[in-house]
C-alpha cells in the first residue's frame, strides 16, 4: 500500500508518461529537478536543466511514442528522496521514415521532493526487447 508521497510519485509518473505520449518538452520539464540527471540507453547522460532539455527536444525530433507505464514499486526512503522502478511499453515511430515498432523498456527514477512537489532528480532506461539479429 502507498502512503500519500508515493502515490504522487506515481502521479508524476503519469504526468511523464502522458509527456512522452505528446512529444512535450516543456511537459517533461515541468517535472524535472533543475538539477536533473537523464541516463537514456546508448547515450551519455545529460545533467541539468539546459542539457536534459536539449536532449528530449532531439528524442522528440527524432522518434514518437506511444507507450504505458507499469509501476512496479513506488517507495519512500527519506522525507524528500524516493525512488521508482516501472516498465513500458508500446509503439516507437521513427519521424524520418515513418517505421513504426514495438518499444518496451524498464526504468528506474529517483525523485527529490523540492518545495512540496516531487520531481525527477535522476532517471535511467534500458530496452526489454529482444536483440537484434
Amino acid at each position: 500500500m502507498m502512503n500519500a508521497d508515493e502515490k504522487a510519485v506515481a502521479d508524476v509518473l503519469a504526468q511523464y508518461q502522458d509527456a512522452l505520449n505528446q512529444s512535450d518538452t516543456d511537459a517533461v520539464m515541468k517535472i524535472y529537478a533543475t538539477d536533473g540527471v537523464f541516463m537514456p540507453q546508448h547515450f551519455p547522460f545529460s545533467i541539468g536543466t539546459d542539457a536534459v532539455r536539449k536532449l528530449y527536444l532531439a528524442v522528440f525530433a527524432t522518434i514518437t511514442l506511444k507507450v504505458e507505464f507499469t509501476v512496479a514499486e513506488v517507495v519512500q526512503v527519506a522525507p524528500a528522496w524516493a525512488f521508482a522502478r516501472t516498465n513500458s511499453a508500446g509503439i516507437v515511430k521513427v519521424n524520418a521514415t515513418g517505421t513504426s515498432s514495438p518499444e518496451a523498456n524498464q526504468e528506474l527514477f529517483i525523485f527529490q521532493k523540492i518545495d512540496g512537489a516531487w520531481k525527477i532528480a535522476r532517471y535511467c532506461f534500458s530496452t526489454t526487447n529482444p536483440p537484434r539479429a
